[in-house]
């Protein structure tokens, strides 16, 4: 049996699929339905099998046996969700590089979506995020080279290159499609995901750009610096998950267990009963149980939905802001071979501790706050969600279409983090009243985040160190 290997973000064999071309299958009379079913399965590989030797043989030029095998495998995957994918040898080493959390390129987490190539977040401090690239921008050609065509993997392997070289990008932006080229010089991309710094002088801000290796030891070493400074005056902290893609679920795990130390953080569960996979936290909560509040928006993803869903139903931290993506699925990556590349599958969905399916549905602040958008950026603020993805996994009658994804660049527009600071200091001000609307049944009084649930009786299996699954939410960083 294949040993699944879960590695980043996000990701049969050729061998195997060549070999089954000519494999005869003959329906024994008196067989079970299970028989008559692999016979029909049997029946439609060999129709593969003459597709393809018609293929090769017939077709006008001689086409390329390895393309046409990769082509058929991405077919057969894109057929079953928007995250499930083929990653060739060069696809899935980029990955692991990417993983290690440097790379050259421009610092952009793209995705592909119905043929086009759209940025799902820039990332902070890097090329993208300094030449004005937004979450939603469409990426039509490449330095003059249209993208119309390429796969996800073509595309980003244009953009990334050796630093201090050039690429040009036309963007098309807004309801119009309004088009624009951008110049921007590559540069050595180091995904430092973790930011941290004191609001004011008895906040602790930590901001999370995507859950890589790193993630875990940078919100444990903020914690640790905001209890030497400011140390007594503490408050609380904020948790900025604003357009954070998602990463790793060991990451998104850990993150969670500094914030509590005992019960259920998320389960896994597959198409088999006996795959489910709980997760608990283990003793030690690094942040000693200050009150927290956590941000969230449109483009806050999987990993990020993890942690918001975990805190909100421990009632361990108040979550403002907009609406997350809803992307409620686990891929896991199972390398194929040093040659082979890797195959990214969805093999599960998770939930949060209350059980509940973030899928499609996303989770919903117990405070909405909506941004100001200026006036040149609106219709342009918003992600649709993974309910909009076409083949999405389904999950009842109550998916819900996207929210708003704005953060202003200056913090002095910021109406989620000015409300989040308002809430850890008890103040109320006309003006955040009027732009707070409460989720339904919950008060926007602005009091501290409350302390952690009780533990319950019959706590979840022992805690178990996680494989760290990927997120393909974002794609791909070039």
């Amino acid at each position: 049996m294949m040993r699944k290997i879960s590695l980043l973000l996000c990701g049969a064999a050729l061998g195997a699929a060549t070999a089954l071309v000519g494999t005869q299958a003959f329906l024994i009379p008196g067989a079970t339905p299970a028989t008559a079913a692999a016979a029909d399965t049997y029946r439609s590989l060999n129709l593969f099998g003459d597709v393809f030797e018609k293929i090769r043989t017939d077709y006008v030029e001689k086409p390329d046996d390895e393309k046409l095998v990769e082509a058929a495998i991405n077919g057969m995957l894109s057929s079953l969700d928007p995250h499930s994918s083929y990653m060739d040898a060069k696809a899935f080493n980029d990955m692991q590089v990417q993983t290690r959390g440097e790379f050259g390129g421009l610092g952009i987490e793209v995705t592909q979506e119905n043929g086009l190539i759209k940025v799902v977040t820039p990332i902070d401090d890097t090329p993208a995020s300094h030449a004005g690239i937004l979450s939603g921008d469409i990426i039509a050609a490449i330095d003059g080279q249209a993208v119309d065509g390429l796969t996800l993997n073509q595309a980003v392997d244009k953009m990334r290159g050796e630093p201090n070289t050039v690429v040009t990008l036309k963007i098309l932006r807004g309801p119009k499609k309004d088009a624009r080229d951008v110049k921007l010089t590559r540069a050595v991309i180091q995904i430092k995901s973790v930011r941290s710094k004191t609001e004011g002088d008895d906040i602790g801000y930590i901001r999370i750009t995507q859950f890589n290796e790193q993630t875990a030891d940078g919100v444990r070493d903020a914690l640790l610096k905001f209890q030497t400074d400011p140390g007594d005056k503490l408050k609380g902290y904020i948790l900025d998950l604003r357009n954070n893609p998602g990463g790793l679920l060991d990451q998104s795990i850990a993150v969670v267990n500094a914030f509590v130390d005992h019960g259920e953080i998320v389960s896994t569960r597959g198409r088999n009963a006996d795959e489910t996979m709980r997760y608990n936290a283990r003793p030690g909560d690094l942040s000693h149980d200050k009150p927290l509040v956590v941000l969230i928006n449109g483009g806050s993803a999987s990993a990020s939905e993890i942690v918001a869903g975990a805190l909100q139903d421990h009632k361990r931290a108040t979550i403002i802001g907009t609406r997350s993506f809803g992307k409620g699925s686990v891929q896991t990556i199972i390398p194929l071979g040093s040659d082979s590349g890797a195959l990214r599958l969805t093999t599960a969905r998770y939930y949060t501790p209350s059980g509940r399916s973030i899928q499609a549905q996303g989770i919903e602040p117990d405070i909405i706050v909506l941004e100001d958008v200026p006036a040149d950026l609106k219709g342009r603020d918003e992600t649709k969600g993974e309910a909009s993805l076409k083949g999405h996994l389904l999950n009842g009658t109550h998916e819900q279409f996207g929210s708003q994804a704005y953060v202003p660049p200056d913090e002095k527009n910021d109406k989620q983090l000015i409300a989040a600071e308002d809430l850890l200091r008890g103040i109320k001000r006309a003006d955040a009243a009027s732009a707070e609307t409460p989720a339904p049944g919950v008060s926007v009084a602005p009091t501290p985040a409350p302390a952690p649930a009780p533990a319950p009786a019959k706590p979840a299996a022992p805690a178990a160190k996680p494989a760290a699954t990927p997120d393909p939410s974002a794609g791909k960083s070039p």
